[in-house]
């Protein structure tokens, strides 16, 4: 094809539908980001730990901004041999640490050994994961994505939901009674 003015304006546009065509072709053999609908992170990757499954996650954002929020999620392990949680990783946070709530005192947990066929739940009032310092990014209604690591350097990902404090409570059920006497 000979060089024209013509040919020249429709060679950047020509560029344009090509790279589309590629990169339409690449993805269609390309896995959904969210494992699955259901909020379950299974094992697919190369640094998956093999036997393990985790679900329900999300992370509840503090009241107070500075403050920090809490996640919460199930990790079950479907393996044959014990494996040990040793960290956690939200992205979008600072830091997070695994705290245990007992008897209204917290205390943070360095390693948490889960036998084969158990499932640890990490729950309010329970085990948790406290998230400290946490970006302008992580927004109520959005996700983060939540990265547990095992003591042999395994890791295992999953999409958490973030919620604000207080979303999903149910109310039906209660008793308000009158609100006589309240100042509006």
């Amino acid at each position: 094809m000979p060089v024209t003015k013509r040919n020249l304006r429709l060679a950047p546009l020509t560029l344009v539908c090509a790279a589309a065509l590629v990169s339409m072709v690449a993805a269609c053999g390309k896995t959904p980001d969210s494992p699955t609908e259901s909020n379950e992170a299974t094992l697919s990757g190369p640094d998956a730990k093999p036997g393990m499954v985790a679900s329900d996650g999300k992370l509840v954002l503090p009241i107070v901004a500075g403050r920090p929020g809490a996640v919460y999620f199930t990790v079950r392990n479907d393996g044959a041999e014990p494996v040990t949680l040793a960290g956690v990783h939200v992205a979008g946070v600072g830091k997070a640490e695994m705290h245990q709530t007992n008897g209204g005192t917290m205390a943070k947990v360095d390693s948490l050994p889960i036998d084969p066929g158990a499932s640890m739940v990490f729950t309010p009032g329970g085990l948790h994961v406290m998230a400290f310092d946490i970006g302008a990014q992580v927004k109520a209604g959005g996700t983060a994505e939540l990265t547990l690591t095992f003591s042999d350097g395994d890791k295992l990902s999953m999409p958490i939901r973030v919620e604000k404090m207080g979303a999903g409570m149910d109310h039906e059920g209660m008793d308000h009674g009158t609100m006589e006497g309240m100042q509006h």
